[in-house]
């Protein structure tokens, strides 16, 4: 098919993206149905056979002028009937498998597998490793329920890839000429794939985006479970995109419709205020190869092209990545947009490396929803497990006693922050044996290694890494407030019970005290009295989580990202001792705090890249904030300069904000005229009106740079 770049029907899609309804009420009903009429068999082998059920019954659509297909439908999910059904088998469902306990999704499956093998390649593959077994041995017969269930989802699988080709051609008897040829083609590329390896550039992104879609219909948990990445198109795409190319069955034009359609339809899957998408660039870390090719580069200019808040592209930049590849990047950032933020992947490498993956899979990872890394293809990884309040946990202490030095009050918080750690960690391994009892996922665990080399489903514990990344919040605040004390208290010019009541009045009636703390050097402005809390709190949460490392299964790997829980924590968290009043949100990352930055962005990159980022690839984000003035003529040069600055002294991932202070007002004022009004917030992109009170003032306070 032979398009021009169609702008109209991505702006079309694009609108009604917006709206779309991401309701998945029926592939629960459908797959606890299931699971219900087969209660008297081996759970794990039940469980495939609810997966197909499911997939066998839930409902398909595919909305007008749609290229690809996969998203949840517009038409209520149920009957009456069946509404009123589905609250009876909840009751039962939730009373035998409880609810919410720890994570899923925030991952990439093993894409190449998929496209190489297709699902009936995988079969093959099962049916060789139950040859195998030896059924006389429990181990073995375990392994046997486990093949038998994926077998039975993978043909699920493609039961809901055909029920959508004969949709597709449902619609195409009604179709105009131009419409019909799409829709057929469309149901050709269904019947191909997933069931078979993929055969064009055109099969392989709707195979990938499909295969994606199904797994987020997840019948067993909450908005988060929607959360599956897309991994790295400019590699795993390129073979066939290139192919095609040569030979002439593809023009770039339309290749960059598709992968715009690609990206839109995230937008109709995934609720608000979460993070989804995929990475371009970085180093293959098998051959050395930098990856620079026209699907990177059309990837982000995809960006512009979408203006949604998914999805999040982000940009892996190494020693070697071509300038016109970053000069795109900020190019596109300078329009306005959010994306694509820049992540290192010379740093994130070696922090993979560091965490036990080989060299050759180290460059091989995902920004598996914000900021958090996890190896593609191999993860069960838990991120955000749990996020760790360190303003509240430094109010605890100093609430505690009258600390005669410094070293008593650090010695107390670093206690204070480890048993923090130990309760948070012994938690989350209760949550995964509750999960290992109650869940199985065999369609994911399919394209998941080693859980079929392993025989094992993945909520079993059969991927190769099981990693669990606690997020520690707060971390700007918490060194002002250290370097304040240190300035204030221990010279004697306030005490610890004026200090005490000064926050518990939330500086009421103490606005001098206030501003003398605010007039203090701050972290993020190169001075290295006020920057040597952050190096000393970044040095002991990476001793604080070494005793729960380098170990096969639950090794503790650190983040300082926030989602949005830097707004959340800051609402339930009194007033703090670098200034900051009771209820506004903490620091939103790792970088300095709002608008404490007052010696520009230079000042900023020198002092967020002081301490070692590569430890904590569990997610670091550094917000910067630039005015528009900074992307036009040799003003982008200097910018640049500031990223690339960052990106040498071992930054892990820089977020660029280009939205002045006057469209956010006028947004605040008439939130209906710039509902597409995206930000960039704590690793996530979000619509600015759709933000609560708290997070829109967050966002104003940044400082915004001119070079």
């Amino acid at each position: 098919m032979d398009y021009p770049y169609d702008q109209s029907r991505i702006e079309s899609l694009r609108q009604e993206a917006f709206s779309a309804p991401k309701d998945y009420t029926a592939f629960s009903y459908y797959f606890h149905k299931g699971l219900q009429a087969k209660n008297n068999t081996e759970y794990t082998i039940a469980t495939g056979e609810a997966v197909y059920y499911m997939y066998d019954r839930a409902p398909v659509y595919i909305a007008p002028e749609e290229l690809l297909a996969g998203r949840c439908p517009v038409a209520p999910p149920l009957t009456a009937e069946e509404e009123r059904e589905w609250q009876l088998i909840r009751k039962h469902a939730l009373s035998a498998m409880p609810n919410g306990y720890g994570q899923t999704s925030h991952m990439t499956i093993d894409c190449e597998r998929l496209l190489t093998l297709g699902a009936e390649g995988v079969m093959e593959e099962i049916r060789r490793l139950r040859s195998t077994l030896d059924l006389t041995l429990p181990e073995d017969w375990e392994k046997e329920a486990f093949y038998r269930s994926c077998i039975r989802a993978l043909e699920g699988l493609c039961r809901y890839a055909e029920r959508y080709a004969d949709e597709a051609v449902r619609q195409a008897a009604g179709a105009d000429p131009v419409r019909k040829a799409e829709l057929l083609q469309m149901a050709q590329n269904l019947r191909n794939t997933p069931r078979k390896p993929a055969g064009s550039f055109y099969e392989a992104i709707q195979c990938v985006h499909f295969v994606t879609f199904a797994l987020s219909a997840k019948p067993f948990f909450g908005p988060g479970s929607h959360l599956y990445q897309l991994g790295r198109p400019d590699r795993y795409l390129w073979p066939y995109y290139e192919k095609d190319l040569r030979g002439g069955r593809i023009t770039q034009a339309f290749a960059q419709t598709l992968l715009d359609c690609f990206g839109v339809l995230l937008n109709t899957r995934i609720p608000g205020g979460l993070a989804a998408g995929y990475m371009v660039g970085g180093r293959d870390g098998k051959t050395g190869k930098v990856i620079s090719n026209d699907l990177t580069r059309m990837i982000i200019r995809s960006v512009s092209h979408i203006r949604m808040i998914y999805p999040g592209v982000g940009l892996c930049w190494c020693s070697a990545t071509p300038e016109e590849d970053l000069r795109l990047a900020c190019e596109v950032l300078g329009e306005g947009h959010s994306h694509p933020a820049i992540f290192n992947d010379d740093v994130i490498a070696r922090g993979l490396r560091f965490h036990g993956v080989p060299a050759e899979d180290a460059h091989d990872y995902i920004h598996s929803t914000c900021v958090e890394i996890t190896p593609i293809g191999t993860s069960n990884v838990w991120v955000a497990s749990p996020y760790m309040n360190l303003v509240q946990k430094l109010l605890d202490v100093i609430g505690r006693s009258d600390y005669a030095a410094m070293g008593d009050l650090l010695a107390a918080y670093t206690a204070h922050v480890a048993d923090g750690i130990r309760s948070n960690l012994e938690c989350e391994i209760r949550n995964r044996a509750q999960r290992s009892r109650h869940f199985r996922d065999p369609l994911l665990s399919c394209f998941v290694r080693d859980c079929l080399e392993n025989g094992k489903d993945i909520e079993a514990g059969g991927a190769r890494y099981n990693w669990i990344m606690p997020s520690f919040v707060g971390l700007s605040n918490v060194a002002d407030a250290l370097a304040a004390i240190e300035r204030l208290v221990f010279p004697g010019e306030i005490s610890w019970t004026e200090l005490r009541e000064a926050l518990a009045a939330n500086f009421e009636g103490q606005e001098d005290l206030r501003q003398r703390i605010l007039n203090l050097p701050k972290y993020g402005n190169d001075d290295a009295a006020a920057d040597q809390y952050v190096l000393l709190l970044t040095e002991m949460l990476t001793r604080a989580v070494e005793p729960y490392q380098k170990r096969p299964e639950n090794h503790l790997v650190p983040s300082l990202f926030c989602w949005v829980m830097h707004d959340n924590f800051g609402r339930e968290t009194g007033a703090s001792p670098d200034g900051r009043r009771a209820g506004f949100p903490l620091g939103d990352g790792s970088g300095p705090a709002q608008g404490r930055e007052i010696k520009g962005p230079t000042a900023a990159v020198l002092s967020s890249t002081k301490w070692e980022h590569y430890k904590f690839i569990g997610g670091i984000a550094v917000n910067m904030k630039f005015s528009k003035k900074m992307f036009r003529g040799d003003s982008l040069g200097n910018l640049l300069a500031v990223v690339k600055t960052y990106l040498e002294r071992g930054g892990f991932e820089l977020q660029i904000n280009v939205v002045d202070r006057e469209t956010l007002r006028k947004a605040q004022a008439n939130p209906d005229a710039y509902r597409d009004v995206v930000v960039r917030i704590g690793g996530y992109s979000d619509y600015f009106t759709r933000l609560s009170p708290t997070m829109q003032a967050e966002v104003l306070a940044r400082t915004e740079y001119e070079i």
